[in-house]
């Protein structure tokens, strides 16, 4: 089924603080405030594909739409729309796919790679080279203090890790794709874990505010998991649902209570955080003395799928013993992965994925939407890419179906004019 998209809307985001939801038309781009709704910015100055804010600052990150002929897709400006002004343009080998930004570092997205500046005075930090990430699957710490981008980490294949020095392994021939995630520190500039998050290939990640959680879902969406960082221990495990569904968006609400799905089956599903089977304590696993934060960082989370080892040490007591213990599981998985990795699969499977607490569907179908959670109030918005803003009422005692509040177009009446 093709999806209901808007022509004239190419681009539609929440900002991080889900306050704001900026806008990107064929004409140019517009913001909008979400509670109480109403435009407050508008723009016309040519096609958009990307239009990012800063939380509610002046702050705007803009790249051109790919079919306008004098705004390049290659082309990320930073204005201020307090004073109408251009602070900077930078131009990119290729088509910038996403941009990401918190109050110290900005993140542009490539195919193949990602580039790292520090937003204060738009130097360039770093660049990381990437497989090919044509859907951008990306997501950074809205937390300036506890920054870290994660994206999809590829594993060499073992065929070309096998090759002998005199043998050329053979070219042109992509990096599988896995469903490792890579946590790379923006502040320090180095790889912090890896987390072995799903058999088949990365579709969605999300950090909640506070930059100590990490949502992840692959190709199937079946199954949605939450991870600490940067411990890379699995927290916990939700059922989106049984028939595979392409994830829309994953977002986090403010406080790191709840976590909400959108999908392509038109379907909206919320999940609860509280305390609770698979539920720890995040901070427990990040503390500096702890053995599982400082000796597992980087091998623990490759050690059994998911961390599940760090969670059976929170059960025993961090120990000599549990530290050898983890050390001896991360050989047991080397060992076992070339006739496969039985161990970790049947230990990781011990938990069976909570379902959702509450869920909505949406009032058309076919259609892209973005989901959040309202800061102020017991409401899920929805960004659909049909234009429109959806406002539901959520039950946070009882949970069960959302109901629609209210609706509003996201594009006025000169926004749907074609030129």
């Amino acid at each position: 089924m093709a999806e209901r998209l808007n022509p004239n809307m190419l681009f539609a985001n929440f900002n991080q603080d889900f306050t704001c939801i900026s806008v990107g038309t064929r004409k140019g781009y517009s913001i909008t405030n979400c509670d109480p709704f109403g435009r407050v910015y508008t723009m016309n100055d040519g096609a958009r594909g990307i239009v990012e804010m800063l939380f509610c600052t002046s702050l705007l990150a803009l790249v051109g739409a790919a079919d306008h002929p004098h705004l390049s897709p290659r082309k990320l400006q930073i204005v201020n729309t307090k004073r109408q002004s251009m602070i900077c343009e930078l131009l990119f080998p290729s088509s910038i796919l996403a941009v990401k930004m918190n109050r110290k570092t900005l993140v542009i997205v490539l195919e193949v790679e990602i580039y790292i500046y520090d937003i204060s005075n738009m130097k360039l930090l770093h660049v990381i080279e990437t497989t090919p990430n044509p859907n951008a699957i990306v997501a950074l710490s809205p937390s300036a203090d506890n920054s870290y981008l994660a994206y999809p980490s590829p594993v060499p294949s073992p065929t070309l890790a096998q090759t002998s020095a005199t043998q050329q392994p053979t070219p042109a021939t992509p990096a599988p794709s896995t469903g490792d995630v890579l946590l790379f520190s923006t502040r320090s500039l180095t790889v912090a874990n890896v987390i072995q998050a799903h058999k088949s290939p990365i579709s969605f990640l999300s950090v909640n505010s506070t930059g100590t959680m990490l949502a992840t879902a692959s190709d199937k969406g079946t199954v949605i998991r939450v991870w600490s960082i940067p411990g890379s221990e699995k927290l916990y495990q939700f059922r989106r649902g049984t028939r595979e569904a392409r994830i829309y968006s994953l977002n986090f609400n403010l406080v790191s209570t709840l976590l909400v799905v959108s999908s392509a089956h038109d379907t909206v599903h919320i999940f609860k955080l509280g305390q609770g089977r698979g539920g720890t304590s995040v901070s427990s696993s990040q503390s500096p003395s702890s053995p599982s934060g400082s000796i597992d960082s980087r091998e623990g989370s490759q050690g059994l799928d998911g961390g599940y080892d760090a969670y059976v040490d929170k059960k025993k007591g961090n120990s000599v013993s549990s530290t050898l213990r983890r050390k001896s599981l991360h050989l047991t998985k080397n060992l076992t992965s070339s006739v496969g990795g039985y161990l970790p699969n049947t230990l990781t499977e011990m938990w069976e994925p909570s379902r959702d607490f509450a869920f909505l569907r949406l009032p058309t179908s076919g259609a892209r939407c973005i989901a959040a959670l309202s800061g102020t109030m017991p409401q899920v918005m929805v960004i659909s890419s049909e234009g429109y803003f959806y406002s539901y009422n959520i039950d946070l005692e009882n949970g069960g179906e959302c109901s629609l509040m209210k609706q509003y177009s996201l594009l006025d009446s000169n926004d749907e004019k074609n030129d």
